[in-house]
């Protein structure tokens, strides 16, 4: 454990700058000095020693003075009129947190009991320290500190103050203050897990304040407990700015600090730092937004979730500015450009795309749902910043619809249909006819020096059909709970991709960290033809370096996806294709290849050639090798099957796939073959009563045609 911490050190080292080393050992001096911090250091650093009155604060804070306010009871009684069953789902969640039910990713439910240990996992028995929250190594505890995050992020009081404002019941607006209360008791400022680090500050920050808010005019907020909150949120906001993440760290860790900084001081003008609070979290986030959102609107990161989140961060602070009065445009561009490339990858009626990590975490919980997916977020971009493609591909939620009340946005007219498209700064090119979305991964690994996020899938492709997910990215699996899944969910072999050496294409580093990056080189992009030729370095490192280049071939006139990798350079290689399939597909051999089905009726036909001998495989739910499983959220997985081929041989080697979603008049294909002779490669398989016939120029980019034949 001792070796693989110093080898963990020593690799996120390499990728600092030398200003990032020299300001990282400033932070430990001052993270390692002994100090101690109570609530009234934290209140009187916070007003220097003037505070106001707080009977006056309550009042104002009660009327809205000088403040926006989101959750109010006259949109909740608007609200509950309009969509009772959803009001409901959201009152049966405060319900279940009235009875200390808490449930966290894919682990189990979890009994907080009456009085809740904010420091104490009953789910492993973990209690965490209370000591300094800098000393805690969260990376090599007993216990899942996601989980322990995640419980206080106090992400549950939204809920009961909208049960509060919905029902009128004191009983949730007084959970909601007794929680509260027995936290601030139990989180002295800077001890314990809850405040390791800023970016956990931040999200729990958002939560707090909108809370609180729509809990004003409850009976049991009284002036000191209003000041109470108030510091708690302040003593937050300060750690934010002081404390925000920065050089390689600055990713969506930084936009959750910058948020919750921003929502602190727009909804509590009376911290005599608010102002300039706020001014200095909207130049940086404005800055950060549009570096983490990149031109074509994918995000910098390279997973999709952390696009959802880090845009709906970006939402909270949009929405409160602009019932301000003061609506940020480049906050708002940065919004509707995510919007249209969201919509994109979902279409009409395509399943979410899944690329990189996923932790399930979100901004602002207003609804009950477990999972936020990309249509509901999408509908949420919509009511923050109207956008034609977003209101097309949206769907509702409580987010939205508290969001559309307050701001008074109605959803845009419907875009035309989505077609494919090309993201070339996000590197996603998504190819769609005949009822199918064909998707290529040609983007980099991820963003900044660490790409802690993004997973080793370089030229990765996904297919779904009349909406349903064939081929696709198996999930995250796990971040702290089971390493061994960790590493697997981010391995070249378990995405849709080529293998080569049984090696990743990047080399990793640690659980968030990549010591070495695969960059792609995009040759071509054909939309009309439905070509992509693509091409990545992650080999170049091995002793007899290679160089993977991959031609996709999905043209809307065929009914075969045609992929053909060439493994060039020099020595003696392995080659493995592989093809995760959704849990739902079952599957056998198949001439040269696989049959997938769904239900037994026939949905997949994969088919397998190559320039040396070649053997096909199949994986489902392997616990040695933690290959063979899909996750749809994190700390779950089901069995699904890994399908593919293996071939070794000297270089150059050429590998054939051709894919056939099997609507009523698709046949399988067969008699594959492929050659790589010169600069051409041809490849033929026999569909039906036709020879079909791919012939590519290596120095031709994009040069790939399907040729038919009557036999």
């Amino acid at each position: 454990m001792l070796l693989t911490q110093l080898l963990w050190y020593l690799h996120r080292l390499r990728t600092m700058s030398g200003p990032e080393m020299l300001w990282r050992a400033g932070r430990l001096r001052e993270r390692l000095r002994p100090r101690r911090v109570s609530w009234a250091d934290a209140g009187a650093e916070l007003f220097g020693g003037a505070e106001p009155s707080w009977p006056e604060a309550l009042l104002a804070f009660r009327a809205g003075t000088d403040r926006p306010v989101l959750l109010d009871r006259d949109r909740a009684a608007a609200i509950a009129a309009a969509d009772p069953d959803a009001v409901a789902a959201v009152v049966a969640a405060a319900e279940r947190v009235l009875t200390g039910q808490v449930r966290y990713f894919g682990y189990p439910a979890a009994d907080l009991g009456a009085a809740v240990d904010w420091n104490h996992d009953p789910l492993t028995g973990t209690r965490w320290p209370t000591a300094n929250s800098e000393r805690i190594d969260h990376r090599t505890a007993a216990g899942d500190p996601k989980w322990i995050w995640e419980l206080n992020r106090l992400q549950h009081l939204p809920w009961l103050a909208q049960a509060w404002l919905f029902t009128g019941e004191t009983r949730f607006a007084d959970a909601a203050f007794e929680h509260l209360d027995s936290w601030v008791e139990q989180q002295r400022p800077g001890a314990g897990i809850a405040w390791r680090g800023a970016f956990e500050c931040g999200v729990r920050a958002i939560s707090v304040a909108v809370a609180v808010q729509g809990l004003r005019d409850a009976p049991g907020l009284t002036p000191e407990r209003y000041r109470r909150y108030v510091v708690l949120l302040g003593e937050s906001a300060r750690r934010c700015w002081s404390e925000r993440s920065l050089f390689s760290s600055a990713n969506n860790h930084l936009i959750g600090e910058l948020a919750g900084l921003a929502v602190v001081a727009v909804l509590l003008p009376e911290i005599p730092a608010a102002r300039r609070w706020s001014d200095d979290a909207l130049a940086l986030l404005t800055e950060h937004a549009d570096r983490q959102l990149l031109p074509d609107g994918a995000g910098a990161e390279q997973a999709v979730a952390y696009q959802i989140f880090t845009v709906e961060l970006i939402g909270v602070v949009h929405a409160l500015l602009a019932l301000r009065g003061e609506p940020p445009v480049r906050l708002a561009a940065a919004i509707a450009r995510s919007s249209r490339y969201l919509a994109l990858t979902v279409g009409d009626t395509d399943p979410d795309p899944r690329y990189g990590d996923d932790d399930g975490g979100f901004a602002l919980r207003l609804g009950p749902e477990e999972i936020r997916t990309v249509r509901a977020h999408l509908g949420i971009a919509d009511a923050l910043v109207p956008e034609p493609a977003a209101a097309r591909a949206g769907t509702p939620s409580m987010t939205a619809t508290w969001l559309r009340a307050a701001l008074g946005s109605a959803a845009s007219l419907d875009a035309e249909p989505i077609g494919s498209g090309y993201a070339p700064d996000g590197g996603l090119v998504v190819l769609r006819a005949r009822n199918r979305r064909a998707s290529v991964d040609v983007g980099p690994l991820g963003y900044l020096s660490i790409a802690a996020h993004g997973h080793a899938d370089a030229l990765a492709l996904t297919l779904a059909a009349a909406g349903h997910e064939l081929i696709g990215d198996p999930g995250t699996a796990s971040y702290y709970g089971h390493p061994g899944r960790r590493a697997a969910h981010r391995s070249t072999r378990a995405h849709a991709t080529v293998t080569v050496d049984d090696l990743d294409q990047s080399v990793m580093g640690g659980p968030f960290l990549w010591r070495a990056h695969a960059a792609v080189r995009v040759r071509a992009v054909d939309l009309a033809r439905g070509v992509v030729d693509a091409e990545h370095d992650g080999y170049t490192r091995l002793a007899d370096p290679v160089v993977h280049r991959r031609w996709v071939i999905a043209a809307p006139d065929h009914p075969d996806i045609v992929v053909v990798d060439a493994i060039s350079g020099t020595g003696t290689h392995s080659a493995r294709l592989t093809w995760p399939l959704h849990p739902s597909l079952h599957v056998r051999a198949h001439g040269p290849g696989h049959l997938a089905t769904r239900a037994g009726t026939p949905v997949l036909a994969l088919a397998y050639a190559a320039n040396h001998r070649l053997e096909t495989t199949m994986v489902r739910g392997d616990e040695s090798t933690d290959l063979g499983w899909w996750s749809e959220r994190l700390e779950s997985r089901e069995p699904s099957w890994s399908v593919g081929a293996y071939c070794t041989g000297g270089t150059p080697l050429a590998l054939l796939s051709v894919l056939t979603p099997l609507c009523p008049d698709a046949e399988s294909p067969h008699t594959l073959e492929i050659a790589h002779a010169g600069d051409r490669i041809t490849a033929h398989w026999i569909t039906g009563d036709a020879r079909r016939t791919v012939t590519i120029d290596p120095n031709r980019p994009g040069a790939a045609e399907i040729a038919v034949a009557t036999r």
